[in-house]
C-alpha cells in the first residue's frame, strides 16, 4: 500500500495564548515545558513522514499536547510512545501515526487532523484513538459552550470503531460532551475509553514543571488507562 504525501506538520497554526506567554516570561518551569513544543512537533512530523508507506497496522492518534508528549523527557516518552513500546515489546506489530498538535481543540481535529488522515489515505485496519478537549474546557466561554456540539460532530466524523476518550474533568461542559461519546458507543459507532473510570486518581508526583502537563510518570498512568482498549482493538481482526 502506498500512502499519499503528508503536508500537515503537527501544528494548529496558532500561537500560544496570552496567559501561557505571560507565565513563560516569569516562570522557568512553564518556559521549560513550552520550549518542547516546536521540537516535539518536528519530531512527530519526521516520524510520521518516515512511517508513510510502511505495511502493517497503524496506531493513529488524534489530539493535543498530551498526545505530543509535552512535559515528558522526550516526544516519545508521552503516553503515545510509552504505549507503543509496551505493545511492540509484547509482540504487537504496529506503526504509529501521530497527527496531534499542541493547543489543538476538538474543532482542530475536525478541520485539520481528520482531513490530514483522509489526505494520506486512512486504512480499514487502522486503530484510531482520539484524546482531546482540555483546551476547549480551559480556553474560554466560547470554546466551552461549543464543546458538546463539537463532540457530537467528532463521533460522527471519525472512522467507525475509533477509540474516543471521555473527558474526566468534573464540569458541566465535559459532562455534556461525554454524553455524545456514550451514545455513539452504545450505538456501536465508536469505542468509549472512559477516563473518568480508568484515568489517574491522583496527579501527585506526575506533573511536569508547568504543573499542568504530565511528566513521564503521569504519561505512564495515561498509557495504563488507554492500554486495555488499544490492545483489544489490535487483537480484533481488521475491518474489511
Amino acid at each position: 500500500m502506498t500512502d499519499r504525501p503528508l503536508s500537515y506538520a503537527n501544528r494548529t497554526g496558532r500561537r500560544p495564548g496570552r496567559t501561557v506567554r505571560a507565565m513563560s516570561a516569569v516562570l522557568p518551569g512553564v518556559a521549560g515545558v513550552w520550549s518542547q513544543v516546536e521540537p516535539y512537533a518536528d519530531a512527530w512530523h519526521a516520524h510520521n513522514v518516515a512511517t508513510l508507506g510502511r505495511p502493517g497496522r497503524r496506531l493513529v492518534v488524534l489530539g493535543d499536547s498530551m498526545a505530543q508528549g509535552v512535559g515528558a523527557t522526550s516526544h516519545d516518552a508521552g503516553w503515545v510512545g510509552q504505549l507503543a513500546k509496551r505493545l511492540t515489546d509484547g509482540g504487537v506489530e504496529l506503526e504509529v501515526l501521530n497527527l496531534s498538535a499542541t493547543g489543538a481543540r476538538v474543532d482542530d481535529v475536525l478541520a485539520q487532523q481528520l482531513p490530514a488522515l483522509d489526505g494520506i489515505g486512512s486504512r480499514p485496519d487502522d486503530v484510531v484513538v482520539v484524546m482531546v478537549g482540555s483546551n476547549d474546557l480551559f480556553g474560554g466561554r466560547v470554546h466551552r459552550e461549543r464543546l458538546p456540539q463539537a463532540y457530537a460532530e467528532i463521533v460522527e466524523r471519525v472512522p467507525a470503531g475509533t477509540l474516543v476518550c471521555t473527558l474526566p474533568q468534573p464540569t458541566a461542559a465535559a459532562g455534556r460532551a461525554n454524553v455524545h461519546v456514550e451514545r455513539a458507543a452504545a450505538d456501536g459507532r465508536v469505542v468509549m475509553v472512559d477516563l473518568r473510570e480508568t484515568g489517574p486518581s491522583s496527579w501527585r508526583g506526575r506533573l511536569a514543571g508547568d504543573f499542568f502537563h504530565p511528566n513521564d510518570a503521569g504519561y505512564a498512568a495515561i498509557a495504563d488507562a488507554v492500554e486495555p482498549a488499544v490492545r483489544a482493538a489490535f487483537a480484533t481482526p481488521p475491518r474489511r
